[in-house]
Protein backbone atom coordinates (compact mmCIF):
# COMPACT_ATOMS: atom_id res chain seq x y z
CA UNK A 1 0.00 0.00 0.00
CA UNK A 2 1.10 3.79 -0.86
CA UNK A 3 0.56 7.04 -0.27
CA UNK A 4 1.66 9.29 -2.39
CA UNK A 5 1.57 13.22 -1.79
CA UNK A 6 -1.45 13.02 0.61
CA UNK A 7 -2.72 15.79 2.22
CA UNK A 8 -5.96 15.91 4.58
CA UNK A 9 -7.78 18.68 5.62
CA UNK A 10 -11.19 19.70 7.00
CA UNK A 11 -13.59 21.94 5.01
CA UNK A 12 -12.74 23.83 1.87
CA UNK A 13 -10.79 26.75 3.51
CA UNK A 14 -9.37 24.76 6.64
CA UNK A 15 -5.88 24.44 7.94
CA UNK A 16 -3.67 21.44 6.91
CA UNK A 17 -3.67 18.49 9.28
CA UNK A 18 -1.33 16.03 6.67
CA UNK A 19 -0.03 17.35 3.40
CA UNK A 20 2.64 16.37 1.09
CA UNK A 21 2.68 12.52 2.99
CA UNK A 22 4.65 9.95 1.34
CA UNK A 23 4.31 6.71 2.63
CA UNK A 24 4.89 2.81 1.81
CA UNK A 25 2.91 -0.27 4.02
CA UNK A 26 4.24 -3.28 2.91
CA UNK A 27 2.12 -6.76 3.82
CA UNK A 28 3.64 -8.89 6.43
CA UNK A 29 4.43 -5.52 8.39
CA UNK A 30 4.03 -3.95 12.00
CA UNK A 31 4.06 0.18 11.66
CA UNK A 32 4.24 2.55 14.77
CA UNK A 33 2.55 6.32 14.17
CA UNK A 34 4.35 8.31 16.84
CA UNK A 35 4.14 11.91 17.37
CA UNK A 36 2.73 14.82 20.11
CA UNK A 37 -0.70 15.30 20.54
CA UNK A 38 -2.59 17.16 17.96
CA UNK A 39 -0.02 16.95 15.12
CA UNK A 40 -2.19 14.14 13.33
CA UNK A 41 -1.69 10.71 13.82
CA UNK A 42 -5.41 9.84 14.17
CA UNK A 43 -6.37 11.45 10.74
CA UNK A 44 -3.48 9.87 9.29
CA UNK A 45 -4.96 6.42 10.33
CA UNK A 46 -8.44 6.89 9.15
CA UNK A 47 -7.14 8.17 6.22
CA UNK A 48 -4.69 4.74 5.74
CA UNK A 49 -8.21 2.69 6.83
CA UNK A 50 -10.18 4.54 4.17
CA UNK A 51 -12.41 6.04 6.55
CA UNK A 52 -11.58 9.76 5.45
CA UNK A 53 -10.69 10.42 1.75
CA UNK A 54 -7.33 12.46 1.19
CA UNK A 55 -8.06 15.94 -0.05
CA UNK A 56 -5.34 15.40 -2.15
CA UNK A 57 -2.62 12.91 -3.65
CA UNK A 58 -3.48 9.62 -3.94
CA UNK A 59 -3.61 5.94 -1.90
CA UNK A 60 -3.00 2.71 -4.52
CA UNK A 61 -2.93 -0.94 -2.84
CA UNK A 62 -5.59 -0.57 -0.02
CA UNK A 63 -6.38 -3.99 0.41
CA UNK A 64 -10.43 -4.74 -0.10
CA UNK A 65 -11.20 -5.61 3.30
CA UNK A 66 -9.54 -3.44 6.02
CA UNK A 67 -10.31 -2.97 9.52
CA UNK A 68 -10.14 -0.21 12.11
CA UNK A 69 -10.54 0.22 15.33
CA UNK A 70 -10.90 4.17 16.79
CA UNK A 71 -9.99 5.41 20.17
CA UNK A 72 -13.72 5.88 21.25
CA UNK A 73 -16.20 3.19 20.22
CA UNK A 74 -19.77 4.40 19.48
CA UNK A 75 -21.73 2.25 22.07
CA UNK A 76 -25.00 3.97 21.30
CA UNK A 77 -26.29 0.96 18.84
CA UNK A 78 -29.27 -1.41 18.45
CA UNK A 79 -27.38 -4.37 18.76
CA UNK A 80 -26.33 -7.01 21.50
CA UNK A 81 -22.77 -7.95 21.87
CA UNK A 82 -23.39 -11.05 19.12
CA UNK A 83 -25.80 -9.16 17.04
CA UNK A 84 -23.59 -6.54 16.36
CA UNK A 85 -20.11 -8.75 15.47
CA UNK A 86 -22.75 -10.98 13.51
CA UNK A 87 -23.61 -8.19 11.52
CA UNK A 88 -20.34 -6.62 10.91
CA UNK A 89 -18.83 -10.18 10.23
CA UNK A 90 -21.64 -10.74 7.46
CA UNK A 91 -20.54 -7.17 6.01
CA UNK A 92 -17.13 -8.48 5.89
CA UNK A 93 -18.37 -11.14 3.79
CA UNK A 94 -18.94 -14.04 6.51
CA UNK A 95 -21.74 -16.46 6.00
CA UNK A 96 -23.98 -15.88 9.18
CA UNK A 97 -23.19 -19.18 10.71
CA UNK A 98 -19.22 -18.47 10.54
CA UNK A 99 -19.86 -14.49 11.81
CA UNK A 100 -21.57 -15.87 14.84
CA UNK A 101 -18.66 -18.70 15.74
CA UNK A 102 -16.13 -16.25 15.35
CA UNK A 103 -17.94 -13.64 17.30
CA UNK A 104 -18.21 -16.05 20.09
CA UNK A 105 -14.49 -16.94 19.45
CA UNK A 106 -13.30 -13.47 20.11
CA UNK A 107 -15.71 -12.14 22.89
CA UNK A 108 -14.50 -15.70 24.69
CA UNK A 109 -10.85 -14.66 23.53
CA UNK A 110 -11.18 -11.18 25.26
CA UNK A 111 -12.79 -12.05 28.36
CA UNK A 112 -15.99 -10.85 27.57
CA UNK A 113 -18.26 -13.87 26.79
CA UNK A 114 -20.14 -13.12 30.01
CA UNK A 115 -22.21 -10.30 28.12
CA UNK A 116 -22.25 -11.25 24.31
CA UNK A 117 -25.81 -11.22 24.98
CA UNK A 118 -26.02 -7.89 26.55
CA UNK A 119 -27.39 -4.80 24.75
CA UNK A 120 -23.85 -2.60 23.98
CA UNK A 121 -25.49 0.67 25.54
CA UNK A 122 -24.98 -1.35 29.00
CA UNK A 123 -21.77 -2.30 28.53
CA UNK A 124 -19.06 -0.95 30.72
CA UNK A 125 -15.88 1.13 28.66
CA UNK A 126 -14.01 -1.74 29.20
CA UNK A 127 -15.99 -4.23 27.57
CA UNK A 128 -17.28 -1.75 25.10
CA UNK A 129 -13.68 -1.58 23.85
CA UNK A 130 -13.24 -4.94 23.88
CA UNK A 131 -16.20 -5.31 21.12
CA UNK A 132 -14.44 -3.10 19.11
CA UNK A 133 -11.49 -4.55 19.13
CA UNK A 134 -12.94 -8.10 18.11
CA UNK A 135 -15.07 -6.49 15.18
CA UNK A 136 -11.80 -5.69 13.51
CA UNK A 137 -9.86 -9.12 13.57
CA UNK A 138 -13.35 -11.39 13.04
CA UNK A 139 -12.21 -11.62 9.13
CA UNK A 140 -8.41 -11.70 9.14
CA UNK A 141 -8.40 -8.12 7.78
CA UNK A 142 -5.11 -7.65 5.34
CA UNK A 143 -5.15 -4.48 6.79
CA UNK A 144 -5.59 -4.01 10.91
CA UNK A 145 -5.27 -0.23 11.95
CA UNK A 146 -5.56 0.09 15.46
CA UNK A 147 -6.04 4.10 16.88
CA UNK A 148 -5.17 3.64 20.83
CA UNK A 149 -6.86 0.13 20.93
CA UNK A 150 -5.99 -0.84 24.28
CA UNK A 151 -7.19 2.26 25.80
CA UNK A 152 -9.79 1.00 28.24
CA UNK A 153 -8.80 -2.91 28.37
CA UNK A 154 -7.74 -4.59 30.93
CA UNK A 155 -4.20 -6.00 31.18
CA UNK A 156 -5.22 -9.76 30.44
CA UNK A 157 -7.23 -8.37 27.12
CA UNK A 158 -3.97 -6.04 26.58
CA UNK A 159 -2.28 -8.83 25.97
CA UNK A 160 -4.43 -10.66 24.21
CA UNK A 161 -4.98 -7.93 21.59
CA UNK A 162 -0.77 -8.02 21.37
CA UNK A 163 -0.79 -11.67 20.82
CA UNK A 164 -3.73 -10.89 17.84
CA UNK A 165 -1.45 -7.91 16.57
CA UNK A 166 1.43 -10.74 16.03
CA UNK A 167 -0.57 -13.00 14.37
CA UNK A 168 -1.66 -10.82 11.95
CA UNK A 169 1.51 -9.71 11.23
CA UNK A 170 2.84 -13.65 10.61
CA UNK A 171 -0.58 -14.07 8.60
CA UNK A 172 0.71 -11.52 6.11
CA UNK A 173 -0.93 -8.97 7.07
CA UNK A 174 0.06 -5.15 7.81
CA UNK A 175 -0.78 -3.59 11.45
CA UNK A 176 -0.45 0.36 11.21
CA UNK A 177 -1.14 1.54 15.02
CA UNK A 178 -0.83 4.47 17.38
CA UNK A 179 -0.37 3.53 21.61
CA UNK A 180 0.19 6.25 24.14
CA UNK A 181 2.46 3.43 25.97
CA UNK A 182 6.15 3.28 24.73
CA UNK A 183 6.57 -0.56 25.89
CA UNK A 184 3.76 -1.41 23.59
CA UNK A 185 5.06 -3.81 21.28
CA UNK A 186 8.22 -2.70 21.93
CA UNK A 187 11.20 -3.80 19.19
CA UNK A 188 8.48 -5.46 17.55
CA UNK A 189 7.84 -2.76 14.99
CA UNK A 190 9.19 -2.97 11.22
CA UNK A 191 9.14 0.73 11.11
CA UNK A 192 8.41 3.53 13.06
CA UNK A 193 7.00 7.31 11.49
CA UNK A 194 6.38 10.50 13.24
CA UNK A 195 3.88 13.19 12.63
CA UNK A 196 5.31 16.23 13.01
CA UNK A 197 4.06 20.09 11.24
CA UNK A 198 1.48 18.15 9.31
CA UNK A 199 4.43 15.99 7.29
CA UNK A 200 5.32 12.18 8.21
CA UNK A 201 9.03 11.04 8.57
CA UNK A 202 10.78 8.07 9.25
CA UNK A 203 11.34 8.16 13.24
CA UNK A 204 15.06 8.19 14.13
CA UNK A 205 16.88 6.42 16.98
CA UNK A 206 16.47 7.53 20.61
CA UNK A 207 18.88 8.90 22.17
CA UNK A 208 17.20 9.72 25.58
CA UNK A 209 15.75 12.42 23.61
CA UNK A 210 15.96 14.56 20.56
CA UNK A 211 18.74 13.63 17.84
CA UNK A 212 19.96 17.08 18.46
CA UNK A 213 20.10 16.77 21.63
CA UNK A 214 17.30 18.58 23.57
CA UNK A 215 15.08 17.14 25.60
CA UNK A 216 11.95 15.67 24.40
CA UNK A 217 8.66 18.18 25.03
CA UNK A 218 7.53 17.88 28.59
CA UNK A 219 3.90 17.80 29.93
CA UNK A 220 3.33 19.76 33.59
CA UNK A 221 -0.10 18.39 35.58
CA UNK A 222 -0.95 19.83 38.73
CA UNK A 223 -4.03 17.76 40.00
CA UNK A 224 -5.66 16.68 43.14
CA UNK A 225 -7.10 13.33 43.93
CA UNK A 226 -10.07 11.76 43.68
CA UNK A 227 -10.10 7.89 43.58
CA UNK A 228 -6.94 5.69 43.82
CA UNK A 229 -4.80 5.85 40.97
CA UNK A 230 -4.35 2.30 38.94
CA UNK A 231 -0.56 1.15 38.40
CA UNK A 232 1.21 1.79 35.36
CA UNK A 233 -0.17 5.31 34.41
CA UNK A 234 0.48 6.28 30.78
CA UNK A 235 3.87 7.58 29.99
CA UNK A 236 5.22 6.39 33.69
CA UNK A 237 5.02 10.03 34.94
CA UNK A 238 7.06 11.25 37.90
CA UNK A 239 5.12 13.15 40.29
CA UNK A 240 5.94 15.42 43.46
CA UNK A 241 3.86 17.22 46.13
CA UNK A 242 2.21 20.82 45.09
CA UNK A 243 2.60 23.63 46.21
CA UNK A 244 0.17 22.47 49.12
CA UNK A 245 -0.70 19.52 50.47
CA UNK A 246 -3.75 18.40 48.47
CA UNK A 247 -2.34 18.53 44.91
CA UNK A 248 0.34 16.77 43.30
CA UNK A 249 2.52 17.27 39.75
CA UNK A 250 3.01 15.32 37.43
CA UNK A 251 5.45 15.24 34.72
CA UNK A 252 5.45 12.86 31.49
CA UNK A 253 6.63 13.32 28.15
CA UNK A 254 4.23 16.01 26.45
CA UNK A 255 3.27 13.28 23.52
CA UNK A 256 1.53 11.17 26.41
CA UNK A 257 -0.41 14.05 28.10
CA UNK A 258 -3.74 13.33 27.19
CA UNK A 259 -3.18 9.74 27.74
CA UNK A 260 -2.69 11.04 31.51
CA UNK A 261 -5.35 13.41 31.74
CA UNK A 262 -8.21 10.85 30.68
CA UNK A 263 -6.62 8.43 33.77
CA UNK A 264 -6.65 11.11 35.79
CA UNK A 265 -10.36 12.09 34.77
CA UNK A 266 -11.68 8.91 34.78
CA UNK A 267 -10.42 7.91 38.90
CA UNK A 268 -12.30 11.51 39.38
CA UNK A 269 -8.84 13.50 39.81
CA UNK A 270 -9.28 17.31 39.38
CA UNK A 271 -6.97 19.39 36.88
CA UNK A 272 -5.51 22.22 38.22
CA UNK A 273 -2.95 23.24 35.58
CA UNK A 274 -1.60 21.84 32.55
CA UNK A 275 1.60 23.28 31.25
CA UNK A 276 3.21 21.78 28.30
CA UNK A 277 6.42 24.19 28.01
CA UNK A 278 8.33 24.26 31.40
CA UNK A 279 8.27 21.25 32.94
CA UNK A 280 12.10 19.27 32.52
CA UNK A 281 12.80 15.91 34.76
Amino acid sequence: MRLERVGRRYGPRGSWVLRGVDLVLPAGALVRIAGTNGTGKSTLLRVVAGIDAPTEGRITGRPRRTAYVPERFPVALPFTATGYLTHLGRVQGLGRAEAAARAGEWLDRFGAAAFADAPLAELSKGSSQKVAVAQALLADPPLLVLDEAWTGLDTAARHQLDQAVRERVAAGGTVVFVDHDPRRLAGEADATYEVEAGGVRAARPSTGGHPDGDPPPRARVLASGGRPLPEGLPGSPSYEPGPDRTTTVYAVDAAHSDALLRALLDASWHIHELNTEAART
